[in-house]
């Protein structure tokens, strides 16, 4: 998938080379001068967690010292993104945090345990990936738009899916019932091994759930999509049309990473930092590597970083305010 100069802009990441980093003060500041830590607040085979250990691979290889990925689970990556902020701001913990852990959970969660504003040092993007628009096999729907007419059909109304309460997929089901004005039960269950198989049973009628998740499932024939929820169509489904060229504008829904660090962490360390992985996006191998999991290679500078997880907070607290959903 090709994207203009303007779109990359618009999605928040950047284009810019890796020379736009102060780097000669980035090559002034020893680091790393012991192991690295990546605390990944989610468990080990996920998206974010191979994605990370992909990543650290490669920053091993082009910056030195020994690179090791600790996944530190809980409390919807709460956890994990505490640690990080209570570990020495001296660049040898970083913290892999994701759409959830800095744009959703602090308006999910009564209580927080940092502030993801406040308590960290952003470094850049690490990837991105989308949603899918699925329904059963079964469904007759062959686009967006005719399954929004086969649903207003149903007496009861329909029902949506998803890995549990608070969840993109989950988020993404409401913001979808309410623009779309239609009856639509959102069904919780405990992980995508749950929601999947019920999904291809026609136990529930509709999800809107991670691309790399529903792969396997697309590919097999196990399931039914309908549309994808980025600005432009997918590369390794080019047929399907975007949800705004479905019919369904303004439904752009993706999931990402990025790399923090302990706020205190010296701006040199930081700026290093972002300036390899920019480097590393680039590298042809790294956007297979990445594709084939199911996300984008992305990097962007530390602000505008910051910028962008900013101003999916303001999507995302309208849409959870409008599910009604709280974790305690």
């Amino acid at each position: 998938m090709s994207m203009t100069r303007r779109q990359l802009i618009q999605a928040g990441f950047s284009v810019a080379a890796p020379m736009a980093f102060d780097m000669s003060y980035a090559q002034e500041t020893p680091w790393p001068t012991v192991p690295v830590k990546v605390v990944v607040p989610f468990t080990a085979g996920g998206a974010s967690d191979v994605l990370t250990r992909r990543l650290a691979e490669r920053l091993q290889s082009r910056l030195g010292q020994s690179w090791t990925v600790e996944n530190r689970t809980g409390a919807g990556g709460n956890i994990g993104m505490e640690a990080v902020k209570n570990a020495a701001p001296d660049g040898h913990t970083i913290c892999s945090a994701t759409i959830g852990t800095l744009s959703i959970n602090q308006f999910l969660f009564a209580k927080m345990p940092y502030d993801p504003v406040a308590d960290f040092a952003y470094v850049s993007t690490i990837w991105e990936n989308c949603n899918v628009f699925v329904v059963p096999v079964s469904n007759p729907s062959r686009s967006v738009t005719e399954f929004l007419d086969w649903a207003r059909r149903k007496p009861q109304g329909v029902s949506f899916g998803s890995a549990g309460v608070g969840t993109t997929p989950h988020l993404a089901g409401e913001m979808f019932r309410h623009r779309m004005g239609l009856t639509a039960v959102h069904i919780p269950f405990r992980g995508a091994a749950q929601s999947m198989p019920a999904l291809m049973a026609g136990e529930t009628d509709f999800a809107i759930d991670n691309i790399a998740s529903y792969m396997p499932l697309i590919k097999t024939g196990k399931v039914k999509v309908l549309a994808i929820t980025a600005n432009n169509r997918w590369p390794t489904l080019p047929d399907i049309p975007t949800m705004a060229e479905a019919g369904i504008k303004d439904f752009i829904i993706t999931s990402w990473g990025a790399f923090v660090m302990p706020r205190a962490t010296p701006a040199g360390i930081v700026n290093r930092l972002s300036a390899a992985i920019a480097q590393i996006a680039q590298d042809p191998a790294v956007k297979e590597q990445f594709l084939a999991a199911g996300a984008l290679a992305v990097h962007s500078t530390p602000r505008e970083t910051e910028m962008f997880a900013e101003r999916e907070r303001v999507k995302w607290k309208e849409v959870i305010r409008i599910a009604g959903v709280q974790m305690q």
